[in-house]
């Protein structure tokens, strides 16, 4: 019955094009015919928008030997350097085919910022002779998002490569351009990750790819007017894009993809993404910062960064979790206002930058002081709704529960987590006892269960003592 449904959504499709051609051959319109081509899947659509003929079979090729989408797009580059899709008229030509090629197939050819992100690559020259790449992005390269288009970058420093391209050598006052630069589209626009004067100068000095752009915004530059190698002294907001929410915000990315390739030249990523966890290139607490800096004014902050009190790490997934999903006790969700509510996004300080919430009930709740100075943990939606005008604060929001595969999506390292019942139940195991044949765990039962099989304290008798001032 499906099947049926898209044969005949296909047949619909191909009377309307056939219809629509007919009218247009009567020459009232600009073309003679339907100009959107048909495509079947992601490598269809790459190939029709770029117009590069036989990309599509290799892409397909590509899909089944390769895990993921960006080490396809690496690899079609690298597949253009070599002229496997025919000559070009330029260097300078393959490396941009290379790069709208890259950014297409990691956009599933759906967006603009392939062909209208992208204005043009140029060649430029050092001050000592060689010559280097400038990619002009535009403001639709936003549409793509910042793991494209932090990786179209890499994907130009990896064709430059073997296209025997030098890399990009800043000007002192080139350097200072973008600073300036990239904290005025900040005040025009909008960045979702804004960085430090250390980390932009960090990324212009190191990175071996020329990032240019088109002026698109009114406003001009206050200093630094005029420079030699630089088109226009309005302010690139596609170049601020890829530099701040491409390469400063997606570095741990991109050094997944650096050492999985093995390509050199980007060892100044491990400085840059330790600045942005522990300090910054030019100040401390970047982390702190950073993470509350765009806060709009009447959006609740639950919690500082490693705040004691804060959200607990939980790894592990419940099934209505997903990608760049967490899960939050439902009682956490009552004591909170409603705030979280199911399907809100919530900004995150780790392991990317917002995640969606979803309700887990298997996790734990919050510790509150009651108005009679009870210290209550809430482990239930019932007992979170009766205690709840009774509550003088929140001590702790309990935990949230975090899957793996995000932090290996966003190549961040994990970080400790709390003792969990689940561990506890493999010691027990490990020690010769039977978690399940526990039953009632109180307070006695657990301080004679650790002292018999000389295993820890179950976690819900593990208070959070450490957090006392």
């Amino acid at each position: 019955m499906i099947k049926d449904y898209f044969n005949r959504l296909n047949e619909e499709l191909t009377k309307a094009i056939a219809l629509a051609n007919e009218a247009r051959s009567r020459g009232y319109d600009p073309e003679d015919e339907v100009e959107i081509p048909l495509a079947k899947d992601l490598a269809e659509r790459v190939e029709n928008l770029l117009g590069i003929e036989g990309i599509a079979d290799r892409i397909r090729e590509l899909d089944r030997e390769l895990s993921s989408r960006e080490e396809i797009a690496l690899r079609v580059g690298l597949d253009l350097a070599e002229g496997r899709f025919g000559r070009f008229s330029s260097r300078v030509e393959i490396v941009e085919m290379a790069i709208r090629s890259a950014t297409a197939i990691l956009t599933e050819g759906v967006v603009a910022a392939p062909i209208e992100g992208i204005s043009q690559v140029e060649e430029g020259r050092n001050d000592d002779g060689s010559t280097y790449i400038k990619v002009y992005y535009a403001g639709p390269i936003r549409s793509a998002g910042g793991t494209a288009q932090a990786l179209s970058v890499l994907v130009a420093d990896y064709v430059r490569r073997k296209l025997g391209f030098s890399v990009y050598k800043p000007r002192k006052e080139e350097i200072e351009r973008y600073v300036a630069e990239i904290h005025l589209y900040r005040r025009v626009a909008n960045l979702q990750y804004t960085p430090s004067d250390g980390e932009i100068r960090m990324i212009v000095e190191n990175c071996p790819v020329c990032i240019d752009g088109e002026p698109t915004e009114d406003i001009e530059v206050e200093g630094y007017h005029n420079l030699e190698r630089v088109a226009t002294s309005r302010v690139r907001g596609g170049m601020a894009l890829v530099i701040a929410e491409g390469v400063a915000l997606k570095a741990p990315k991109i050094k997944k993809y650096v050492e999985t390739l093995g390509i050199d030249g980007w060892g100044w990523l491990d400085e840059l993404i330790k600045n942005r966890t522990t300090g910054s290139a030019d100040g401390k607490n970047a982390s702190s910062k950073k993470f509350l800096s765009d806060i709009i004014a009447g959006r609740p902050v639950f919690s500082h960064p490693s705040r004691p009190g804060g959200f607990r790490i939980r790894y592990g997934r419940a099934r209505n979790l997903g990608l760049a999903t967490c899960g939050v006790h439902p009682a956490t969700m009552i004591v909170l206002e409603d705030f979280l509510a199911p399907g809100t996004q919530m900004k995150v300080e780790l392991p990317g930058k917002a995640a969606g919430i979803a309700p887990v009930d298997t996790i734990e709740g919050p510790s509150v002081v009651l108005k009679s100075g009870e210290l209550v943990k809430i482990n239930s939606i019932e007992e979170a709704r009766r205690l709840k005008p009774m509550i003088e604060r929140i001590v702790d929001l309990g935990e949230v529960l975090i899957n793996y595969g995000d932090f290996l999506e966003n190549n961040h390292p994990l970080i400790p987590a709390g003792y969990t019942p689940e561990w506890w139940e493999l010691e027990v195991m490990r020690a010769g006892g039977d978690p399940t044949e526990i039953r009632d765990l109180n307070p006695e039962t657990a301080i004679r269960i650790s002292r018999e099989l000389n295993v820890p304290l179950h976690p819900d008798y593990t208070y959070l003592w450490h957090d006392i001032s």
